[in-house]
């Protein structure tokens, strides 16, 4: 897909464990939860992944986003592995939990599959 007008770049802080994996090409979904600015994200879009209070980014393309009505279903219908290949399902769902509270997750879940355009320190 050739870059439009459409096509926009989304900046989002990630927590270092997940960004090691995403900058490795490893982590291939990311997890977000449904929030307004993220309404419009679509396949061809890019993130600019930053660990917060660093400068360290990391840049992919944004291949599908796919909502779902909650983290478990998300976590069903990716796979784990996807989402984070070095834990447990349960794990994974424990460790999103923990990011995003209830009421958060009654928003909608997104599943944001990409792939890895650049890395850098």
């Amino acid at each position: 897909m050739s870059d439009t007008a459409a096509t926009r770049r989304h900046d989002l802080n990630l927590y270092r464990r997940y960004f090691d994996l995403v900058a490795a090409g490893s982590k291939t979904i990311e997890v977000r939860v449904k929030y307004a600015h993220l309404a419009g994200m679509a396949a061809g879009d890019t993130i600019r992944f930053r660990i917060k209070g660093s400068d360290e980014t990391c840049d992919v393309r944004v291949l599908r986003v796919t909502e779902y009505a909650d983290f478990e279903q998300l976590l069903d219908g990716e796979g784990p592995t996807n989402v984070n290949p070095t834990a447990t399902r349960e794990q994974q769902l424990a460790n999103i939990r923990s990011i995003y509270p209830p009421e958060k997750e009654t928003l909608g879940a997104l599943a944001i599959e990409m792939e890895l355009i650049h890395a850098s320190a």
